[in-house]
């Protein structure tokens, strides 16, 4: 009697519980903070602050880029230490856009960014031409990034550069361009960036509805990018990702080509974290070239790292954690934020290598048995 070959069934994106915590996160973003920090009095213990407000939604955006880490570094085993320039690519693209929206309400009553007039430019330069519609900056956030990550992966990827080579290059990619965007004649505003803004779509940034609009649109932007992220690694293009990190040279053995998959996958988490940087800097009104500091590109592979690479989960949390010390070591011992973020890393690197998630997850096992 003939056997049935039986086929793997595909896992599912989410759980049960997994979806039921995606609700409960949605409810969270959507529904209690905003009752939270518009409706309660400010004296009441279930009032959130817009400080609070501001400062959950630059981590938000920056567990963007922790999950885009995780794709392409947990995932893929490709660390990369350049994906602070993607962030602040998609950041500058929309601050060029907000930039214009000051209009004539800037110090010089002018039709040009005040640093523009201040460093005595006549016209707009030929990049600013569509930076002021909505729809043009939308595309450019996605478009910016990635076309640089493309260009960029696709001779990096056909060159098999590989391991702490392309590590290395990919800092050194970004430093170049902080560099370039230090100065004032590239027209992105030299080493104060763009700051002041006024408004975003006509209406103003610096108010309580907006910020929470803000707030609420980069939570479900999050949790959106992580029902993709699990869409994706749970797919077939995903477990020839994971078969990447794991043995290349069997995966081309196999008769598959590993450039297609690296490059997309490269691709797409350089778009993640663009729109992570447009997310930002209308809630933290400023972005400069220091956004694309080396430091910056190692502090998100850290977050990644803390909190559990190839968990999707992990990262997320781990730029909570990350994050939330640094907001209140910079204030308590600011002189000690540096040497803390140390230690944590080598103390995750040598006591917890799975990170946090797996640090619970050991536990749990530990109280099942």
């Amino acid at each position: 009697m003939s056997r049935l070959l039986t086929l793997p069934q595909k896992n599912p994106v989410l759980s049960g519980a997994g979806w039921s915590a995606l609700v409960l996160a949605l409810l969270l973003v959507c529904a209690l903070a905003p009752l939270m920090n518009l409706l309660a009095p400010q004296g009441s213990i279930f009032h959130m602050s817009d400080y609070a407000v501001a400062l959950v939604g630059k981590i938000m955006c920056y567990a963007i880029c922790a999950l885009a880490m995780d794709l392409i570094w947990g995932y893929t085993g490709i660390l990369s230490l350049g994906h602070g320039m993607f962030f602040a690519l998609g950041g500058y693209a929309m601050g060029m856009y907000l930039m214009r929206q000051i209009g004539r309400d800037g110090n010089y009553k002018s039709d040009l960014p005040d640093f523009m007039v201040f460093l005595d430019w006549k016209t707009l330069p030929w990049h600013w031409t569509f930076s002021d519609s909505f729809f043009a900056t939308l595309l450019f956030i996605f478009l910016v990034p990635g076309l640089v990550a493309f260009v960029f992966g696709f001779f990096a990827f056909r060159s098999r550069i590989k391991g702490v080579y392309f590590s290395i290059i990919t800092q050194a990619m970004t430093f170049a361009t902080m560099l370039l965007f230090f100065r004032n004649e590239t027209g992105f505003g030299g080493n104060n960036g763009f700051t002041d803004f006024k408004r975003i779509l006509g209406i103003p940034v610096a108010t309580p509805s907006m910020r929470m609009l803000l707030f609420v649109l980069t939570g479900c932007v999050l949790l959106g990018f992580f029902v993709f992220a699990r869409w994706l690694v749970s797919s077939k293009y995903g477990r020839v990702l994971q078969a990447i990190r794991d043995a290349e040279s069997r995966v081309m053995f196999s008769g598959y080509n590993p450039l297609p998959y690296k490059l997309s996958i490269w691709v797409i988490s350089a778009v993640m974290c663009g729109v992570a940087g447009a997310l930002y800097v209308p809630q933290v009104g400023i972005i400069n070239p220091s956004e694309m500091s080396p430091a910056n590109s190692i502090e998100i592979a850290i977050w990644a790292a803390v909190g559990g690479r190839a968990t999707l989960v992990g990262p997320m949390l781990g730029a909570f954690i990350v994050n939330g010390a640094k907001s209140w070591l910079t204030v308590v011992a600011p002189e000690f934020w540096l040497y803390f973020l140390g230690a944590l890393f080598i103390a995750v690197t040598l006591f917890l290598p799975d990170g946090v998630v797996g640090l619970l997850k050991k536990l749990k096992w530990g109280k099942s048995e």
